[in-house]
């Protein structure tokens, strides 16, 4: 395949600028001209053995895409007609060239799933096993439209958990840039005038201006330890799967932030746990599934086990009680659902108040970000004021007597 950076026109005269996967250039011409757009020119960015994967959309693309099927499909309309459809009103020209390639396939003879697993970066391993089960079963709209309304959560709870990290960042890297200011600045301003007065210095004021000098002749190491520290990190989670696990549980003890990122990953699994039950998955099936969705090897680990003990015939309840990563509530729920044969009901129920939980677990823990932030900027610059003005202030106390 070969990837194309392209230059076209709409049939209003609008030029459409995108990238896309091929083959040739005669592919490239003919979805163009599919997608009703003309070719103006065109560059070859990079040739590979297979690129559909490397193709990315925004969330707010697939909830789309699963609305306008669930739509379409309800109605009666042939899944072929409704992509069509689709990829004539898309207006993201890469997800455009993504459905034109399903519909090429289908035409071919695959079937949809089979044609959305050409993209794993767009449409995971869950969601095309629900598509799956989905035309297994014949319950194709109600798969697509549980699968709409579980994204727009998902985005929602998304937008949730930003809301945790933003405050802490913004306020975080102004707290730096008024330290920087303080040390490289303000500090060397009168640490003349405190070393002229010709006394004994305070231990916090020789400890001040030694971190004030450290700031001026290193200010460049200053600056680059923290995005070291980081890619360094991250590299080592990337390699090191022991070091990954290590750090996913640490995650989840983090004062203030673990317990609602523990809640906000258990929300996500239950809710594509019963998702994936409802549509004809098998529960061993869900749980393999559920590794990926989780996002957390501690996590990920106990579902493994609780898989592991299923299937040596162990009870869904007793299973997931035997990992001790689930609370009590998601256990009483999956009791209930085994005794009632309505396990998805019940998982939703979980759903629900998690889903409660966090959205006033984050308000609460933004309402103690700021004061903590507020107080940490307080005591630099206490520490700094009294490092400077206390000698200043001792030595008129001196003068007065």
């Amino acid at each position: 395949m070969t990837v194309y950076s392209y230059r076209s026109m709409s049939a209003e005269g609008k030029k459409v600028r995108g990238v896309m996967d091929v083959a040739n250039l005669p592919e490239l011409e003919l979805r163009l001209k599919r997608m009703d757009l003309d070719l103006i020119d065109y560059k070859v960015q990079v040739e590979k053995t297979f690129a559909l994967g490397s193709v990315k959309v925004a969330r707010k693309d697939l909830i789309n895409f699963c609305f306008h099927m669930e739509q379409m499909t309800s109605a009666g309309v042939p899944i072929l007609e409704g992509l069509t459809d689709l990829r004539d009103s898309a207006e993201n020209v890469r997800f455009r060239g993504v459905v034109a390639d399903l519909i090429e396939n289908i035409e071919g003879g695959s079937q949809l799933s089979e044609a959305m697993e050409r993209y794993p970066n767009i449409f995971d391993l869950t969601l095309t096993s629900l598509i799956t089960a989905g035309e297994n079963t014949g319950k194709i709209s109600d798969v697509f439209k549980s699968l709409g309304e579980t994204l727009r959560w998902q985005d929602e709870l998304s937008a949730q958990t930003k809301k945790i990290v933003m405050y802490p960042l913004f306020v975080g890297t102004v707290v730096l840039g008024v330290t920087f200011f303080l040390m490289i600045y303000l500090v060397p301003q009168l640490t003349g005038f405190i070393r002229n007065m010709g006394q004994e210095l305070p231990l916090h004021t020789k400890v001040l201006i030694f971190v004030s000098g450290l700031f001026i002749d290193y200010w460049y190491i200053a600056l680059a330890i923290p995005p070291a520290i980081w890619f360094g990190v991250l590299l080592l989670l990337k390699s090191s799967p022991r070091a990954r696990y290590k750090a996913d549980g640490y995650k989840l003890r983090i004062w203030l932030v673990g317990p609602v990122l523990h809640k906000i990953i258990l929300s996500r699994f239950v809710t594509f746990f019963a998702l994936m039950y409802e549509s004809g998955i098998t529960i061993l099936e869900c749980i393999r599934l559920s590794e990926n969705i989780v996002n957390n090897e501690v996590i990920a680990t106990g579902l493994r086990r609780a898989g592991a003990l299923i299937s040596e015939g162990q009870s869904v309840t007793t299973a997931f009680q035997s990992t001790n990563i689930f609370p009590p509530l998601v256990i009483r729920m999956l009791k209930i659902g085994e005794a009632t044969g309505s396990l998805d009901t019940a998982l939703r129920n979980v759903s629900y108040f998690y889903n409660r939980d966090i959205k006033e677990m984050i308000e609460k823990v933004q309402a103690m970000i700021e004061p903590v932030m507020t107080v940490v900027l307080g005591l630099i610059l206490g520490w700094i004021m009294m490092s400077v003005l206390g000698p200043i202030y001792d030595t008129i106390s001196k003068l007065k007597t």
